[in-house]
């Protein structure tokens, strides 16, 4: 008996020496959420009866799942979704520990929130981008039964652009260190030297100490290469840290050679960060990604990157995720990153607000540049409830947190202190508003320049006056030529364009103008909300190269042709090939007449651009077969029948050939010669074929597995096609999705105006289209079927993924 006491004795020293070793434990406070939409008194004290709420996890957008309705108060900026109060409640089973601290950290709640732990008020935030940490060490209860309650507020809509959804919309943890811990953001990784033949890492750490008593403390770093073996270590010497006090400990590391972090080599290195105590025993530990990487700005050549002079072709994305709304999975995000990169998209604008910061770590891991956006107001209101209300007591706060939370990462080259701000109608409150956010910024991250969207500056003077020069890099949407005249007048500018339109003579006046750094696209992918020009029943603002499922539009499609480095052929139908281009800076037009802003927001006519050569009338009529390539010869036949051949045009413009419409097909290919033509038997081409009636359900899986986490989901594309397999672009059927051995998040079809709630398993298609997201079930294959009456329905299987 004495034997087996000692043994017990044994493996429980064992036990708790284990738990030692982990000086920092993470708990991902994902499931077990208690949910109610409204506002009931009292529901944040520990007794209150929460029994009759839903049960969700979060992630967890609420304001997703409708309904849409005409009478809601965002109208058509907030896509015709509710808005209100909502309450989340949690039970955190911890008993308070001598010499551990717990924290409870959120990636943001939208909006306006507070959050209490046992009762007590731990705190509040406006901003519903931010990122939050409290410190809930005091507030525990002996008996380990601890309750967290979190209130979101978004009652007051429209208070942000666009759609914002509503709740704890990003992921909540609780994080447990030591006494002595790394501050909120508090590590700090740059590279102050990188040459050919080595580079200087410097890390700074900000640590709390928050014991009873002194304590002298210990910097270790350890840098990891990017396939995981270390490269550098070092332990600093001790500094005494009083109770209470928060110092800065730094540590500089040397690397020889190392592989840079780039667009094409997205090269990820790891600082792994210990706190040591006196008995050199670690209070805290975090590794932190970082790339080693030069990028500037220049006046005279736009922007450099590793010493490659590299034209930013940028497109502005908002965060929602289109069918799961503000609560997006990151497999969302990567299959729409990876669509625009394979278009060649290389760098991403954060429009109007910092992303969730899961999202940077993907442009890290797929080499994109990021332009980190702060804010869409200041002091003067776009909307009458929006952040203005909050600028002034706020924005110091949240410009520090955000810009500490990002600076790590080496995707972000550039930060934005703001989007078309109307304080500047008032330049000597917009003076000082930005020589605020810059002294915040530049202290928080001395490493990059800052910009910002500027609004109209010629109206406002900003280039007069002095207040665009207050920028590292001068940026203004739209009026591409104004930009380069603000250039020329004073040629040591250096400028970016912030947000451009989709046209040609926008991109051309880029292109061919050296000392622009580049342009970001409104938009990337259409999103909810900025319907309220557009008015009812639209709910989404249709602007992107991607439409919200992730598709391309066929503005994407020749939109690769300008920027696509690799051969690029995609073949459209054209009905009305004499309607002039829809631009955002044609002179005398009548959108000329209106603001830009309010130009592309607008809707635009009826495209009359089809990828498909299925018209109405499939009787002789003049139709033009319209080809965009970067190829420098493209060749085009119809049923066989050659149609002759058309170079590449100095202007970009796409390549037509007018026919008399008959069924079969078209074939477009690359020919010629020389090495970027694009020839060869590996030569792209591209085919559209005549459809006939709908006759079967295709469906094709964007990848063959799939996870069970909440970040893991499949796009299972559903097509309405032909006995051959050809899709048929006039169906619009009822698809039913039925998932065994997973779950079916959520269908879509990307239109404008369907008002089904994202959840339900029948989508109408559009365009022959809809589409399912899917998420596996932990174990075993996943099986996906889809149906629609008179139709032969599909059926695939997706594997199981850990």
């Amino acid at each position: 008996m004495r034997r087996r006491t000692a043994i017990l004795a044994l493996l429980a020293a064992s036990c708790a020496a284990a738990a030692a070793a982990q000086p920092r434990e993470v708990t991902q406070l994902s499931e077990g959420w208690r949910f109610l939409q409204g506002d009931p008194e009292r529901a944040e004290t520990v007794g209150y009866d929460d029994r009759g709420w839903r049960t969700v996890a979060v992630p967890h957008d609420w304001q997703i799942e409708g309904p849409i309705r005409r009478e809601a108060r965002a109208g058509g900026a907030g896509g015709f979704f509710p808005t209100g109060v909502a309450w989340y409640r949690r039970e955190l089973e911890i008993k308070p520990q001598a010499g551990r601290r717990w924290f409870v950290e959120l990636d943001g709640v939208m909006e306006r929130s507070g959050v209490w732990i046992n009762g007590r008020h731990i705190g509040q935030r406006p901003n519903g981008y931010v990122s939050l940490r409290y410190d809930i060490t005091p507030f525990l209860r002996p008996n380990g039964r601890n309750v967290l309650a979190v209130r979101a507020d978004t009652s007051n809509a429209p208070s942000s652009r666009w759609y914002a959804g509503g709740g704890l919309y990003r992921k909540v943890r609780l994080v447990s260190t030591g006494e002595t811990f790394i501050a909120q953001n508090g590590v700090f990784v740059s590279t102050p030297q990188v040459e050919d033949g080595h580079a200087s890492v410097r890390i700074q750490a900000d640590l709390f100490n928050m014991a009873r008593t002194e304590r002298p403390l210990r910097l270790q770093v350890t840098l990891l290469g990017p396939d995981g073996r270390e490269l550098a270590r070092t332990t600093g010497a001790a500094l005494r840290v009083g109770a209470g006090r928060t110092e800065r400990l730094q540590a500089d590391l040397r690397l020889a050679k190392p592989r840079r972090w780039d667009v094409a080599d997205p090269a990820l290195h790891r600082a792994v960060v210990r706190v040591l105590g006196p008995d050199g025993a670690a209070s805290d530990e975090q590794a932190v990604p970082f790339g080693v990487r030069t990028a500037e700005f220049r006046a005279d050549s736009g922007f450099w990157l590793n010493g490659r002079n590299i034209k930013l072709k940028g497109v502005a994305l908002h965060e929602d995720g289109g069918a799961v709304g503000m609560a997006v999975p990151l497999a969302v995000w990567r299959q729409r990153l990876t669509r625009l990169k394979a278009m060649g998209v290389n760098a991403i604008r954060t429009a109007h607000n910092p992303p969730a910061p899961g999202f940077l770590d993907l442009t890290d891991e797929l080499g994109f540049v990021v332009m980190d956006e702060l804010f869409d107001q200041w002091n003067v209101a776009k909307t009458p409830h929006d952040y203005h209300l909050f600028f002034g007591d706020w924005h110091k706060k949240d410009a520090l947190d955000i810009v500490a939370r990002d600076r790590n990462h080496p995707s972000v080259v550039i930060w934005s202190a703001g989007n078309e701000i109307h304080d500047t109608a008032y330049p000597v409150q917009a003076r000082a508003a930005l020589n605020s956010l810059m002294g915040v910024m530049h202290a928080v991250d001395p490493t990059r320049p800052v910009t910002m969207g500027l609004f109209r500056p010629n109206v406002t003077g900003d280039y007069r006056n002095g207040f665009a020069d207050l920028l590292d890099v001068v940026g203004q949407n739209y009026r591409e030529n104004e930009l380069t005249q603000a250039h020329k007048d004073k040629p040591t500018r250096k400028i970016v364009g912030t947000e451009n339109s989709h046209s040609r003579t926008s991109w051309l006046a880029v292109r061919d103008y050296p000392a622009y750094a580049g342009m970001f696209l409104w938009t990337g992918v259409d999103y909810l909300g900025e319907a309220d020009r557009s008015g009812w029943p639209n709910i989404q603002a249709p602007s992107g190269l991607l439409d919200r499922t992730g598709a391309p539009r066929i503005r994407g499609l020749e939109r690769e042709s300008w920027w696509s480095e690799k051969p690029v052929i995609h073949l459209v139908r054209n009905a009305t090939p004499d309607a002039p281009p829809v631009s955002t800076d044609a002179p005398g037009g009548p959108a000329a007449q209106m603001p830009v802003t309010v130009q592309v927001a607008t809707p635009a006519p009826p495209s009359r651009v089809f990828a498909d050569w299925t018209p109405s009338d499939l009787g002789p009529h003049p139709e033009t077969i319209e080809v965009y390539s970067n190829c420098r010869e493209v060749t085009v036949t119809l049923n066989g029948r050659d149609l002759g051949s058309q170079r590449l045009p100095a202007d970009a413009a796409p390549r037509r050939w007018p026919v008399a419409f008959e069924p079969g097909k078209v074939i477009a290919a690359c020919t010629g010669s020389g090495p970027t033509s694009g020839a060869g038997s590996e030569a792209p081409r591209a085919e559209l074929r005549t459809a006939g009636a709908p006759a079967q359900i295709v469906l094709e899986p964007e990848v063959a597995s799939v996870g069970s986490a909440f970040d893991d989901l499949v796009y299972v594309r559903a097509r309405v096609a032909d006995a051959q397999g050809v899709t048929v672009p006039s169906a619009a059927v009822p698809v039913r999705f039925r998932v065994s051995g997973g779950q079916l998040v959520a269908t879509d079809n990307a239109s404008n105006v369907d008002h089904t709630p994202f959840s339900s398993p029948t989508r109408t298609t559009l365009d022959g289209k809809a589409v399912a997201l899917v998420r596996g079930g932990g174990s075993g294959p996943v099986q996906v079927e889809a149906s629609a009456p008179g139709l032969k329905a599909a059926t695939v299987s997706l594997a199981a993924r850990p």
